[in-house]
Formats: C-alpha cells, sequence, structure tokens
C-alpha cells in the first residue's frame, strides 16, 4: 500500500492534530521526503508526539522510516518501462536528466552567475559527498576557461574558509536537495561576512537554496540512490551551462585560455 492508501484507509480512526498532519502528507504526496520533522511541525502546528503517533499508526517506526517507505514507493513507481534492450533504464533517465535540466535553465539567473563569476576575487566550491565529487569537475571546467576556483569538500575547511571572505569573493555551493547540513552552514557563515553565492542545487525553497544570492536549479533529488551518476550528471550539465554562458560573453579571452590550458597539457604527453 502507498502513503496515501495507509492514510485513507485509517483517517476516521486519527485524532484532529494526527489529521492535520495527515492532510498535510497528502497535500506534498513523494516531496515529504525532503521535509523535516521540524518543518512538518511548523506548518501543522502540532508536536514531535503527534507526528510519530501518525506514523505509527500507519505501520511505520516513525517518520525517517515512514519517508524511506515514501522514497521506495515513488522510485519504483517512476522507473522507465521494461525493455528488451540492455541499459535501456538507464539511458532512458539519462536522457530524461538531460532533459528535464536544461528545461529549468533560467536565463536571468544564468547571466547574474557570470556577472558574479566575472567579478569575484576569489571563488570556492562547497560541497561534500557526491556533490564534493561534482565541485572538482567544476574547478576544472572553470580552469579550461581562465576562472581560478578552488574546490573546498572538507566540512571543516569549508567553515574556515567562509570565515575568512569577504564581499569580494564568491561561494558555489552544490547540493542535490539544498539541505546538506554542513555546506548550509558554511554557506551561511559565507553570508554573514557579505560573500557572493550561487547555489547549484534542485529545490528552489530548500535552505541552501534560500541562503544563496542566485539558483541555478538541476532536475534530480537522487534521495534514495545518493550519489549516483544520474544526480552527478544533472549538477555537471549545470556547471556546462553555466561556463558556456561566461564563454559567451567573454569569447575572446576564454579561447586563448583554452589554448594555453591544452598546449600545457599537451607538453605532458609523450610523442
Amino acid at each position: 500500500m502507498t502513503l496515501t492508501d495507509k492514510i485513507q484507509a485509517q483517517y476516521f480512526t486519527l485524532t484532529t492534530s494526527e489529521k492535520k498532519v495527515a492532510d498535510y502528507f497528502l497535500l506534498v504526496g513523494p516531496n515529504i521526503i525532503f521535509e523535516t520533522m521540524n518543518e512538518v511541525k511548523q506548518k501543522t502546528h502540532v508536536g514531535d508526539a503527534t507526528i510519530i503517533r501518525l506514523c505509527q499508526k500507519l505501520g511505520f517506526s516513525g517518520f525517517s522510516d515512514l519517508k524511506i517507505e515514501v522514497a521506495k514507493d515513488d522510485y519504483q513507481t517512476t522507473r522507465p518501462l521494461e525493455s528488451t534492450r540492455p541499459y535501456a533504464k538507464l539511458e532512458a533517465t539519462l536522457t530524461k536528466t538531460i532533459t528535464d535540466t536544461l528545461a529549468l535553465v533560467d536565463q536571468r539567473k544564468l547571466k547574474q552567475s557570470v556577472a558574479l563569476l566575472s567579478n569575484a576575487q576569489h571563488i570556492y566550491l562547497f560541497g561534500v559527498g557526491g556533490s564534493a565529487l561534482t565541485s572538482k569537475e567544476l574547478e576544472n571546467m572553470l580552469l579550461r576557461v581562465g576562472i581560478k576556483a578552488q574546490a573546498v569538500t572538507d566540512p571543516h575547511y569549508q567553515a574556515q574558509t567562509a570565515a575568512i571572505l569577504n564581499e569580494n569573493d564568491l561561494v558555489i555551493a552544490l547540493s542535490l536537495t539544498g539541505r546538506t547540513n554542513d555546506t548550509l552552514t558554511a554557506l551561511k557563515l559565507a553570508k554573514q561576512n557579505h560573500a557572493k553565492s550561487i547555489a547549484i542545487t534542485t529545490y528552489l525553497h530548500s535552505p541552501i537554496a534560500q541562503t544563496a544570492d542566485v539558483v541555478l536549479q538541476t532536475a534530480v533529488d537522487d534521495f534514495l540512490n545518493g550519489g549516483s551518476v544520474i544526480g552527478k550528471v544533472s549538477q555537471l550539465l549545470v556547471g556546462e551551462v553555466l561556463v558556456a554562458e561566461y564563454e559567451e560573453q567573454n569569447h575572446t579571452t576564454t579561447v586563448k585560455m583554452r589554448e594555453k590550458v591544452v598546449r600545457a597539457i599537451l607538453d605532458k604527453r609523450e610523442e
């Protein structure tokens, strides 16, 4: 049974407070997996005990268990159809990720991001977990067009770096969910020091997105399959779009920079 089925089956046995939470679960649907207990409390005006009690009445051990089961149901129902061709499901998912990500490109925000890149004295990329790997790739992508950025992937170094930034510096925070606590903490500290910021994330109303000056949106949540190639593809595609827009606005300069980088790499090869 889905969460909706379970709520409907139990609805008339619930207390008034429990019905408030149940109604909220029905309203947000699968997106409940990205809500915290505190957010549910604030939006339904109930206590922890009510939420936990409802989860248990619905057959879950607690709120986290409910979210995992919802994610599993959503994952199974949204998977591509069976095909006799090997890896067709993966191909379909990757293709959809690319299409959905490009559909979310906001030209106004893209131009704002390029302006921030162009005017920044120092640029730092904050990401942990799977986003740490993406931040290293983005560091390399930016270097090829002459932008020196530093990927900081250790949470302690992120905090230390954020503590010494100023209004001339830029932070690019990467988090698919927009709720990665370490990245959010460092981003808030950077903002306190008046540094500019760009968030690369899926959810516009997430804490990281709400903290950043500009948001470039990805199209994958990756809740059940954290660190998968699907999430990285969406993040890297946003990075490629950002670099392409920067090149479009700085064509002469970036071509020369790309030539310098290629020559440096060629010099390292054996002929």
